[in-house]
């Protein structure tokens, strides 16, 4: 089925040399919608690491997947964070600070059982402006 005003954009989303069925990201009239992010390393899940390593690299893949929408981290309006600990918040929230510095995006935060050996995953919703349209560029 094909929406009007609904287009995927990013390339594949690829894990252990398996293509999974989800879109790494879908534009529905300004909004862009992420996949969550988990941490990845050479194609599969980054088991080690700090909290702060493994937010850390989620941010960046999530930057790339935004650049790729023809958009930033500045375009992020929400952002969901599952944590496989709550004593890790601390943590993630210095390293998360430190690329939401100015008009944060809003955020809501819990503790998971579903990670299995990852800390992490981050997920966000963008919104581009009607003067600013994403550009496709698929980078596989």
């Amino acid at each position: 089925m094909i929406l009007d005003g609904v287009e995927v954009l990013g390339g594949p989303v690829v894990i252990n040399n398996r293509r999974l069925s989800l879109s790494k990201a879908v534009r529905a009239g300004n909004f862009i919608f992420l996949t969550g992010q988990i941490p990845m390393l050479d194609g599969k899940p980054m088991t080690e690491g700090s909290i702060e390593e493994q937010t850390k690299n989620c941010i960046e893949h999530i930057r790339l997947t935004l650049l790729d929408c023809g958009c930033d981290l500045h375009n992020v309006v929400k952002s969901m964070i599952w944590l496989k600990d709550r004593t890790d918040f601390p943590g993630f929230n210095e390293v998360y600070g430190q690329y939401f510095t100015e008009m944060p995006p809003a955020r809501s935060a819990l503790v998971s059982d579903f990670l299995v050996d990852i800390k992490i995953e981050i997920e966000c919703i963008a919104y581009i402006s009607d003067g600013h349209k994403p550009s496709k560029i698929n980078v596989d």
